[in-house]
């Protein structure tokens, strides 16, 4: 039964059984000079008790498991917003109450199933797959554990698996269940609804003051000024330092005749093709081209179509055949081959139109040249401007002082917060890699030469903190446009709602909504097939949520997914399907009813047993665990 229940992945289960055991194994060398200590444990229960080593190793198996979660590792500090403390704290002390359970029973386990146990685990086999006595005295000793304290830890398992297993042996999903479960899902709806538009209230008149100011007052948190940063940037990239005027023009003459090609558009030619099925129609076609017909009604005689023969504008290196490629560029324009041999068959081929090479001039493309030459020399000294930048600060210049020196540009934001916005709302939306620069501005702080951001390996980003404003409270004034169209847009909300709860009562006493559609000069619409997974553009998924929480002909009203209206609707079918089973679940969701089903069950006993058996929790001693 455990092992069924692990291989379902309840982590409760897990943790609660393997935990102690495999906890020692991994970490169970440090700091044994607490070991002993049986006054500092961290939590009691009767006579049964955990450890501060039994409670920094869960606490550790426990980082470790997120850590390789999240793909990094979690820090102190994160651990405790995450909570992982008291989650540690609350599984172990499970464990004792089922501890503390199994003594008051009486459970125990023989020496025999003990060492059964122990021959059992996979972890001490010898080359010959049966339990070896000197492998496991190696296995122990690497981890630096006891013989006696592996079998204390391994009886200890046990004796709590004798109770879950009584807790859980013979319990099963019913098959009833999973096909309601299938009924649930499976079900389909057809509404019809009104919309509600908010033009059905009266504009809303601007507040006087008192009114403004008490519901400012009520709200003044979502109003607040956030924390905003002053910091000023250099940035270094190839562009920033590179200097075209000092590129020669010999340089750039050599450059432009090392990359003619890139500056000359080769010669193309317009080429129609016919390709016969043998050589005899292809001299036949060419003897027909001799006597002066038109390539096109040679084509035509062949069965060909003006788009059969067209090969088009291309290249000599575009044409895949060599043959019909060198036949093309060796015609003047209006003349035809003779007899070739294609790839396909006997072909041939003429030249519609010619487009003489064009090469750009060095006139034209010299600024480019220059320009890039300049951003290549630039590349290759970026990392030597780096150096001689980082020079500059550790010998005492400020950063305006080194950037001034390798000419670069200090740019200064007065305020940003911590979404790119200035105060006055407008987003900052020029900065280099700017996400990652605000995210390090904010962790760092006012007058820290921090280290440089890198720019995708071409350029590096250096900042500084100069000035921090804490978030505040702001007044009315400052922000009163906003506070005022706050109001109105909530107020419009409000008698909106009570708009829409007056006509969703009309509909519950028998009026029809066609009535009320025509009442409030608004079409029906009907809606076929609503399920409870949808999302539905016209309904959302609160929409969903609602249409699925009234019976067949209930109605009600929810606020639409754009935010500016309402919906009144009224339940018209409901469908169940009818292939409905419990095998239409898929299996894996089965497991996880049924390992749900056997974690709830764990969960009302330990509930229970913290009635029976009162845990005491040591907080100095939980600290302390975590300290070394």
């Amino acid at each position: 039964m455990l092992d069924s229940l692990r291989n379902a992945a309840s982590t409760w289960i897990a943790k609660l059984l393997l935990g102690l055991l495999v906890l020692s194994f991994a970490v169970w060398g440090i700091s044994g000079q607490i070991l002993n200590d049986q006054s500092r444990n961290v939590l009691t229960v009767g006579d049964s008790s955990v450890s501060m080593l039994d409670y920094r190793l869960a606490y550790d198996r426990q980082i470790n498991t997120l850590s390789q979660r999240l793909g990094t590792r979690v820090t102190r500090e994160q651990a405790v917003a995450f909570g992982i403390d008291e989650q540690v704290l609350q599984q172990l002390a499970a464990g004792a109450l089922l501890d503390e359970e199994a003594r008051k029973l009486g459970l125990g386990l023989s020496s025999d199933r003990l060492a059964q146990l122990t021959a059992d685990d996979p972890a001490f086999r010898g080359p010959d797959g049966r339990f070896n006595r000197q492998q496991f005295d190696f296995v122990l000793s690497q981890i630096g554990m006891r013989p006696e304290d592996y079998l204390r830890n391994r009886e200890q398992v046990a004796i709590r698996q004798q109770i879950v297993e009584a807790a859980t042996d013979g319990m099963s999903v019913p098959d009833e269940l999973f096909k309601n479960l299938a009924l649930y899902r499976g079900e389909d709806r057809t509404i019809e609804y009104v919309a509600l538009p908010q033009a059905l209230v009266e504009p809303v008149a601007t507040p006087d003051d008192a009114t403004l100011q008490a519901w400012f007052d009520q709200r003044k948190a979502d109003y607040a000024a956030p924390e905003y940063r002053k910091f000023s940037y250099v940035k270094l990239e190839p562009s920033d330092i590179s200097d075209p005027a000092s590129v020669s023009e010999d340089q750039v003459k050599k450059a432009y005749d090392d990359l003619r090609n890139r500056y000359t558009t080769p010669e193309k030619r317009t080429i129609e093709q016919i390709v016969f099925p043998d050589r005899e129609a292809a001299e036949a076609a060419l003897k027909n081209l001799l006597d002066g017909q038109s390539f096109a009604d040679v084509a035509t005689a062949a069965g060909k179509s003006a788009d059969d023969i067209a090969l088009g504008t291309l290249a000599q290196g575009e044409i895949a055949d060599s043959a019909i490629a060198e036949a093309a560029f060796a015609l003047s324009e209006n003349q035809f081959s003779d007899v070739l041999d294609g790839t396909f068959g006997p072909v041939i081929v003429n030249v519609s139109e010619v487009q003489a090479e064009v090469v750009q001039p060095l006139s034209e493309v010299e600024d480019e040249i220059r320009q890039d030459l300049a951003l290549e020399e630039a590349s290759r000294v970026l990392l030597d401007v780096h150096d001689a930048y980082e020079d500059a600060r550790a010998g005492g210049a400020t950063m305006a002082e080194a950037a001034e020196r390798m000419n670069l540009t200090m740019r200064t934001i007065e305020a940003i917060d911590a979404t790119a916005r200035r105060p006055d709302g407008a987003i900052v939306g020029d900065l280099p890699v700017s996400a990652e620069l605000i995210r390090e501005v904010f962790e760092s702080d006012s007058g820290i030469e921090n280290a440089p951001l890198s720019m995708g390996g071409n350029g590096f980003i250096f900042y500084e903190v100069e000035g921090i404003t804490p978030e505040r409270d702001r007044s009315l004034d400052e922000v009163r446009e906003e506070v005022t169209q706050d109001w109105i847009a909530a107020e419009t909300d409000r008698l909106l709602a009570a708009r829409a709860a007056e006509l969703a009562q009309k509909v519950k006493d028998g009026v029809s909504l066609d009535d009320i559609a025509l009442e409030i000069d608004q079409q029906k619409q009907v809606k076929r097939g609503v399920k409870r997974t949808a999302n539905d553009a016209d309904l959302g998924q609160a929409g969903v949520a609602a249409v699925f929480s009234v019976p067949r002909d209930g109605s009600g009203v929810f606020a639409n997914p754009a935010g500016d209206g309402q919906v009144l609707f009224r339940v018209t079918e409901v469908f169940e399907p009818a292939s409905a089973t419990a095998q239409s679940i898929p299996e894996n969701q089965r497991d996880a009813m049924r390992t749900g089903l056997a974690d709830d069950l764990l969960d009302q006993m330990v509930a229970r047993l913290q009635g029976k058996h009162p845990v005491t929790v040591n907080r100095a001693a939980m600290q302390e665990a975590l300290s070394f």
